[in-house]
């Protein structure tokens, strides 16, 4: 097991059963998740025993949505060019995300949102007001790195689809023990017969077009790790979308991604697992992730791809901004500068999380993701 040196300590906080991901989702979708699942070990019951309860209680809401916007909503259309930020966990896509959502041409979905896909237009007063109140004092910085953790701040959609459906890479933090089993099906679609691809899709689209909607028809900027690795998919829904590719130097990465799962499954699991086997899973899926990126690379036309270093983005990010609005042909950059400049110097004073790399890192790195560094670059220690 790598020892992560220099990262920050566990977080003080205990864990609360509400900051399960999915304590706000679907109640039908969490039934079939538990069938999927492999089943709970004993002191995670009360855990599973909240999220059913929560579920349940807040279906209402859910119903009630769909009688009043269920109309509005399918007649929604999406901009058929999104913006897509890829690239694997922890390589700077929040940053890169948060930077472009200044730009008020966008839309994109919130925190709010995402913690609550079924019921956010219907529930966007007292509920999220109850919800901002509990996340100042209890939450007031994400829980991975110091970024302030915001309803309105801009969110990973992925979240959304864990808690709308049992199609989702994030279940393996509930059920860690079939972590693989999640990752294939659901980011890699391998094994995962046809009528679950569609019903990926189906859900995808009703919360883009739910997104636009509380957006005003604004055109969307999403940001999801895993939809790396389902450019296929996403090119058969919107064959015009956009992406933009954030990477990062490998060592970097795999520490971060350390310290990502072991800070969130104590929050979220269902299921023990050992540190080995976590770490495994992270060599495994950042090989099969950016492996199935660079296979599928190839797909996407000139000006719907470009791919830039965190690195650079950190060192000169309206430089960067500039060439992400250049080479995809996006308009506006000129009108959304200023908004740039003020969210960067807003965050001039954000301290990452430090990590000491050692050798026994930098040999697992080197065995397992090789290619990555002939294919973006980076220096192999």
């Amino acid at each position: 097991m790598t020892k992560i040196k220099g990262a920050p300590a566990s977080n003080p906080r205990r864990p609360s059963h509400a900051e399960h991901p999915v304590a706000l989702g679907s109640f039908r979708s969490w039934l079939r998740l538990l069938r999927e699942g492999g089943g709970i070990d004993r002191e995670f019951i009360p855990r599973a025993l909240f999220v059913s309860s929560t579920t349940l209680l807040t279906s209402p809401l859910r119903l009630w949505e769909r009688a009043r916007h269920g109309k509005r909503i399918r007649r929604t259309e999406i901009h058929p060019s999104p913006i897509f930020i890829i690239g694997h966990w922890r390589s700077g896509t929040t940053h890169l995300y948060n930077l472009l959502c200044q730009d008020g041409n966008f839309g994109y979905l919130t925190t709010f949102q995402a913690m609550a896909p079924g019921f956010f237009l219907a529930g966007g007063g007292v509920i999220k007001y109850f919800l901002e109140r509990k996340t100042r004092e209890r939450y007031p910085t994400r829980l991975i790195d110091n970024i302030p953790l915001l309803l309105d701040a801009p969110q990973e959609d992925e979240f959304a689809l864990a808690n709308m459906s049992p199609y989702s890479f994030l279940h393996g933090f509930s059920f860690p023990r079939r972590a693989c089993h999640f990752f294939e099906r659901y980011v890699l679609f391998e094994g995962a017969p046809q009528n679950v691809v569609d019903q990926w899709m189906a859900t995808y689209m009703l919360l883009l077009r739910k997104v636009t909607l509380a957006n005003q028809g604004k055109r969307l900027i999403l940001k999801n790790c895993a939809n790396t690795a389902r450019i296929r998919i996403l090119l058969r829904m919107f064959p015009q979308a956009k992406f933009i590719h954030i990477h990062r130097d490998p060592y970097r990465v795999f520490l971060s991604t350390l310290h990502l799962h072991r800070t969130v499954l104590p929050r979220s699991q269902l299921q023990r697992i050992g540190p080995d086997e976590v770490e495994e899973n992270v060599l495994g899926f950042y090989r099969r992730l950016l492996g199935r990126f660079l296979a599928d690379r190839p797909l996407l036309p000139p000006g719907n791809l470009v791919e830039i270093r965190f690195e650079d983005l950190e060192r000169s990010p309206l430089e960067q901004l500039r060439r992400i609005y250049e080479e995809l042909r996006l308009p506006g950059f000129t009108a959304a500068e200023p908004a740039f400049r003020s969210y960067i110097t807003s965050v001039a004073g954000y301290r990452k999380n430090v990590y000491e790399l050692d050798e026994e890192a930098i040999a697992k790195v080197n065995q397992n993701w090789g290619f990555a560094f002939e294919a973006w670059g980076y220096q192999r220690l």
